[in-house]
């Protein structure tokens, strides 16, 4: 028993508890206004979430994920199930239904269904009767992205559902497929990129996106559009960002923050980055980048360490899937990426995306406590 307590991997663990606790302060922070600094609110059930994870984590930890190589198709059936019906029983936040209603709780269950992708494409790519150079293996790996893809685009989120790209094409060369059809690949989304983008300049009306979508792709092209409208969150995040400085203007002391105008419904969640580089500078954002650099690199040493192929591609994955969000969640704050709903693991709000993102580092530590000796 101490042995195996002995070969957990305590590096990420550390990381990711200091990220846990720069959470539960900085949500604080978002969330007081002025005088307002009673503790409650948002740091209130984020600690409730925080304690939820821990156990998650454990539990996880503990368990073989070698028997996740035997459910996956079930788990990745339940996913798809719960996909679609939260498109018709969810409840509706401006239109969008993305979200399980439980009395004072919701559940998102996209965040559960990327979690679910990522073990049925690592099982199946994994099992040793799958012939990684064959082209089918190729395609059947982007149905069972495109199916979670599809249906967390429908309701509608975008940004969640672009993160399944990046971990499929990954985990398809780490299996071994051939670097050729990848490379077609990201070709041709490249230009199905630019095509998007002279779509929406010269013919925006007969664009098939949401009208949100567009404009935001629209005001990451152009700032000054609409500044006052959909380019607000983007401006004054880069205002946050920028004013910082070196060492920040001090703990709750963010004027961006404080003053309300990187608005209060978004700062603790989406924004969260805004307001750590805004009150601690340069030196607590790059502090925030070690932690996460540590903790995926350490999901990646724990595929390479891992004793099967499922185990590394298992490892793999996660460690993509977070790296899509810190990549994807900064950029956007500093002006490099449209604004999308990706939040910024064990840092931002919400209930979901911790306990997936905790259960899902759990499952890391299994495979460390499993690795080849």
């Amino acid at each position: 028993m101490t042995g195996r307590f002995l070969r957990l991997d305590w590096v990420m663990f550390s990381a990711v508890a200091v990220l846990l606790i720069l959470s539960c302060l900085f949500i604080y922070s978002a969330d007081c206004r002025n005088d307002d600094h009673a503790l409650g609110g948002l740091v209130g059930r984020q600690m409730v979430w925080v304690l939820i994870g821990l156990v998650c984590y454990s539990a996880a930890a503990a368990f073989d994920y070698r028997k996740l190589a035997h459910l996956h198709w079930w788990i990745y059936l339940a996913a798809q199930i719960s996909l679609v019906l939260v498109l018709f029983i969810g409840m509706s936040v401006y239109g969008a239904h993305r979200w399980f209603s439980l009395g004072s709780m919701t559940v998102q269950p996209s965040e559960f269904a990327k979690l679910a992708a990522i073990f049925t494409l690592a099982a199946w790519l994994g099992n040793p009767s799958t012939d990684v150079e064959n082209f089918k293996t190729f395609l059947m790996a982007f149905v069972l992205a495109g199916i979670p893809f599809l249906l967390i685009a429908v309701e509608p989120d975008l940004g969640s559902a672009m993160v399944l790209l990046p971990i499929v094409v990954l985990l398809l060369f780490c299996a071994g497929i051939p670097l050729r059809p990848l490379l077609l690949l990201i070709g041709t989304g490249v230009a199905a990129i630019l095509v998007l983008i002279v779509w929406l300049l010269f013919f925006p009306d007969s664009c098939p996106l949401e009208d949100y979508q567009k404009s935001r792709i629209l005001v990451y092209l152009n700032m000054s559009q609409d500044p006052l409208g959909a380019g607000w969150n983007k401006l004054q995040s880069q205002i946050a960002v920028g004013s910082g400085g070196w060492f920040g203007k001090g703990y709750l002391k963010g004027t961006q923050n404080i003053l309300g105008f990187l608005p209060k419904t978004v700062a603790p969640t989406d924004f969260i980055y805004s307001v750590v580089a805004e009150e601690t500078g340069f030196a607590g954002s790059s502090l925030l980048l070690v932690l996460y650099t540590t903790v995926i690199v350490r999901c990646m040493r724990a595929a390479v360490i891992a004793r099967d192929m499922f185990g590394q591609l298992l490892a793999a994955g996660i460690g993509i899937l977070i790296f899509s969000h810190v990549f994807v969640n900064i950029a956007m704050t500093i002006g490099l990426m449209p604004i999308t709903g990706v939040p910024l693991p064990l840092m931002s709000y919400g209930g979901t995306f911790m306990v997936s993102t905790m259960t899902a580092l759990g499952l890391v530590q299994s495979i460390c406590l499993r690795r080849r000796i």
